[in-house]
């Protein structure tokens, strides 16, 4: 049960490990998928040519990653045809996301009939969200009839990274409190206490929360009021805006924090501005988030923001000394998996690298094997 494919689909991408134990034997990432003089025309032509293309004698198992599993799925599963409808009917709740995805397990489990096939989904993690975390402040009866809840995202992320963090700190996980921050093209931050989930940061979808690459973030629901009323815009516009056309990009033109920082270091007002909206939204969720927890032993950051914008993790903690969070400059701006927090900082900082293709692959051999 040692060779595991792990097929992660994302809105116009497909990213793809093959495993042998620990061991990766084959990966690679397949992009641009349906764009003019990009990659294939589909999901589904990407993950036959990813098939195609890979040697998988003796493959135990596939595992997918599937975004949303709403109240339905709080684990990885098996998937069968009753999993398969099932996530078809989550669709309305990650219209972007969830047909990407059943669109590998369509084509995998036609081209490997006989193979076990495991969904691994985004919100699993977050299903330990306490009531009071996981319910908005509306009416109840129409609460329950939408499915209008927080699901919480990037939940294989921040479950291998609080993992990480405890073995990086050689600290039992279940005795570890922890804050995670995930920051990316998409962003999230969680509280993790004990290996659980325990607050998150994105809610019924993937925009609510921080500030992201194209998306807003926290919004005042009033902005899409005004928005229909004043601007006459349609719903799909203000999705398209919120979703695609917001984040650093609204602010800046561009949605890489790479450039931003480089025109921020050139004295530009807009990349400034921006800089300062993104951190300052992540210190706000710190310190929401060591108060809710009551006892912070770690923060992790990670993804490609997280772990090489070393100006982002110094800006976003800044400020935060009487909670014993600091960052050390010198630590900071090194390499690879480390704690970034002086030395005796009363809250470790560290810098872990995500492995989402690694959880999901550790989680299909739990399901396997069980």
């Amino acid at each position: 049960m040692s060779r595991i494919l792990v097929l992660n689909s994302g809105s116009s991408s497909v990213k793809y490990r093959l495993y042998d134990g620990d061991q990766v034997l084959d990966k690679g990432t397949v992009e641009r998928i349906g764009e003019p003089g990009g990659g294939p025309a589909d999901h589904e032509a990407a993950v036959r040519d990813i098939l195609d293309r890979l040697d998988l004698d003796g493959l135990a198992g596939v595992g997918h990653r599937v975004v949303h599993g709403g109240r339905r799925f709080s684990s990885p599963v098996r998937i069968d045809d009753a999993v398969v409808t099932a996530i078809e009917e989550l669709v309305p709740l990650a219209p972007l996301h969830n047909p990407v995805n059943l669109a590998g397990i369509r084509v995998a489990r036609e081209a490997l009939p006989d193979t076990p096939q495991v969904a691994v989904f985004d919100t699993a993690f977050h299903h330990t969200l306490p009531e009071a975390a996981a319910t908005y402040a509306i009416d109840r009866a129409t609460a329950d009839r939408y499915d209008i809840r927080r699901y919480g995202f990037h939940g294989t992320s921040h479950a291998y990274v609080s993992r990480r963090a405890a073995e990086l700190l050689d600290r039992p996980y279940a005795e570890l409190n922890t804050i995670t921050l995930h920051l990316g093209n998409g962003a999230s931050a969680c509280a993790v206490r004990g290996g659980r989930s325990v607050a998150t940061s994105m809610g019924m979808s993937p925009l609510e929360g921080l500030v992201m690459g194209t998306r807003s973030g926290d919004l005042d629901p009033t902005v899409i009021f005004h928005l229909r009323r004043e601007g006459r815009m349609d719903v799909d516009e203000i999705d398209d805006l919120l979703n695609h056309r917001s984040g650093l990009l609204g602010l800046t033109g561009v949605n890489d924090m790479r450039e931003v920082l480089a025109r921020r270091d050139a004295g530009d007002p807009d990349a400034t501005l921006a800089f300062d909206v993104y951190c300052r939204r992540i210190t706000g969720y710190v310190g929401a988030y060591y108060a809710l927890l009551g006892r912070v032993d770690a923060i992790a950051f990670t993804a490609g923001v997280g772990e090489h914008a070393a100006a982002v993790r110094a800006a976003s903690l800044a400020g935060l000394d009487r909670l014993g969070i600091a960052v050390d400059p010198t630590r900071n701006d090194g390499t690879g998996d480390r704690v970034v927090s002086p030395a005796g900082a009363e809250v470790a900082v560290l810098v872990v690298g995500t492995d989402e293709e690694r959880e999901i692959a550790r989680e299909t051999r739990d399901v396997l094997a069980a």
